[in-house]
């Protein structure tokens, strides 16, 4: 088998592992029996099987010597799809019947359902089960399963076929994806600030701000009690001279920016300035301004306790880099900026979204705008903010697994994809993100991890070693919100 249908097995029997793996914490052993219950959402790649080379296979099940799947599976499909269940066969055995194979030694009995529908209920029992389509464009399916595994554990076939010598890829679609985000007008000392929102620690602010700008806010409820010393103040206007503010009045007011690198953070706590009745209204040009206007009783402050999460684009002496190289590619580094493009007339700004894991194996994508220490942040192209360091042992910043060996892949540091501990519409989900990073003991028998349980029952069995990451022994935090790049 050559080396390219190696590599689109990978890419089919991510899936699986997504699948497989993903569920380990809901498994009650029985023995030989399992249970399983789970819902994903999977997106197909070529079927690797021969004869299939221009089909669509999204595995769901995947197979395995001497394991037998039997359950129920309810799916919705963005077209109509088939269902192929795959039984265990002795290959001296196959007469006439259909057949799927990969290599034409395990081979295994194919039952074709041809729904071709795009929702549906199926009970099955068989040693794999799929969905299909004969054509090669690919689908994206969500699928529930509940039902049962019997025989050994489950291990993908693809970790059984021998590789070429040479080190192996983890090749995905879409690593790099453009994400178009809209900016905002802020002040700082006088100067204009353009700026992004990405994360609310209030939902109804959330709300607000994603119908405003027309692209998501992320509730992240972690943030909420992020400490004061990594927090910068913002002002927000409810009433005085009408303008582009968030409320339709002068724009927001910042107390610092990168420049003041020491004090910068894009985090913020919303303080909004509501005008007091008979006081002559004026645009504010700095936060001393408005301190001083609270404390001679012209405006009243209410300390919201929102934490808004603001990354700065452009502000007075500086902005974040921009990338020469403008074409984004599954294969790009994160080195050079994460910004193509600062578009002022629009008042965009397009990112570079990264992929990678959430907790549970479901596909995330990510933006990163700061991090401490400075070292790190230089060579990705984002802003120094030391503040974070602040978060290194406070709940409002979340575990990412970073890979420093192993499959080489599309992860930051050149192999597999980042695992993060919370994903969007998890109650610890935060843009801050403090990291570790995995390495294999052996790198011969590296795998690909794709959940938080694979890098905890890997580790119990000390195949992989996992440490705080600490580049020029610094604390190292990182501003990585997540984000829906397609919305």
């Amino acid at each position: 088998m050559n080396k390219l249908i190696v590599i689109l097995i990978i890419g089919i029997f991510v899936a699986s592992v997504i699948s497989v793996s993903s569920i380990s914490d809901q498994f009650v052993d029985a023995g030989s029996r399992k249970k399983i219950h789970f819902t994903q959402t999977i997106t197909s790649s070529q079927d690797p099987g021969q004869g299939h080379q221009n089909h669509q296979l999204a595995l769901i099940l995947s197979p395995n010597e001497g394991t037998l799947y039997d359950g129920s599976m309810t799916f919705t499909s963005s077209k109509p799809v088939q269902i192929v269940v795959l039984h265990e066969i002795n290959p001296q055995e196959v007469k006439d019947q259909p057949i799927w194979t990969v290599d034409g030694n395990s081979v295994y009995g194919l039952s074709l359902i041809d729904l071709q529908e795009k929702s549906g209920s199926f009970e099955f029992t068989g040693a794999a089960l799929a969905l299909h389509s004969s054509d090669s464009k690919e689908f994206t399916v969500t699928v529930s399963v509940d039902g049962w595994i019997r025989g050994q554990p489950t291990e993908v076939i693809m970790q059984k076929i021998e590789l070429e010598k040479e080190d192996p890829l983890l090749l995905l679609s879409r690593t790099n994806v453009p994400a178009t985000i809209p900016m905002h007008k802020g002040i700082y000392g006088g100067n204009q600030v353009l700026y992004i929102i990405t994360d609310s620690s209030d939902e109804d602010y959330a709300k607000i701000l994603s119908e405003k700008q027309g692209w998501n806010v992320e509730l992240a409820l972690a943030i909420a009690d992020i400490p004061e010393d990594a927090l910068q103040k913002l002002f927000i206007f409810k009433n005085g001279i009408k303008g582009d503010g968030i409320f339709g009045f002068q724009n927001e007011v910042f107390s610092s920016t990168p420049s003041q690198e020491s004090q910068y953070s894009a985090l913020n706590s919303v303080i909004e300035v509501t005008w007091k009745i008979g006081q002559k209204q004026i645009m504010f040009e700095s936060a001393d301004d408005v301190i001083a206007a609270e404390e001679g009783g012209r405006v009243e402050f209410n300390e919201t306790g929102i934490i808004l999460n603001t990354p700065q684009i452009i502000w007075p002496g500086g902005q974040m880099t921009v990338r020469s190289e403008k074409e984004i590619t599954d294969e790009m580094s994160y080195g050079g900026g994460q910004i193509i493009e600062i578009n002022e007339e629009e008042l965009t700004v397009t990112f570079v979204a990264h992929r990678g894991w959430g907790p549970d194996g479901r596909t995330i994508y990510y933006i990163v705008t700061d991090a401490t220490p400075s070292g790190p942040a230089e060579t990705m192209g984002v802003v120094s903010s030391p503040t974070s360091a602040n978060l290194l042992t406070h709940s409002g910043a979340v575990d990412l697994f970073q890979f420093k060996n192993g499959i080489k892949g599309s992860g930051p540091l050149g192999f597999q994809p980042v695992i993060t501990g919370a994903a969007l519409g998890d109650t610890n989900y935060s843009p801050m993100w403090r990291i570790y990073l995995v390495e294999w003991n052996d790198e011969e028998s590296a795998k690909i991890l794709e959940t938080k349980s694979d890098i905890d029952s890997f580790r119990a069995d000390d195949l992989i070693s996992v440490s705080i990451a600490r580049p020029t022994s610094s604390d190292h935090i990182v501003n990585s919100p997540f984000i829906d790049p397609f919305q």
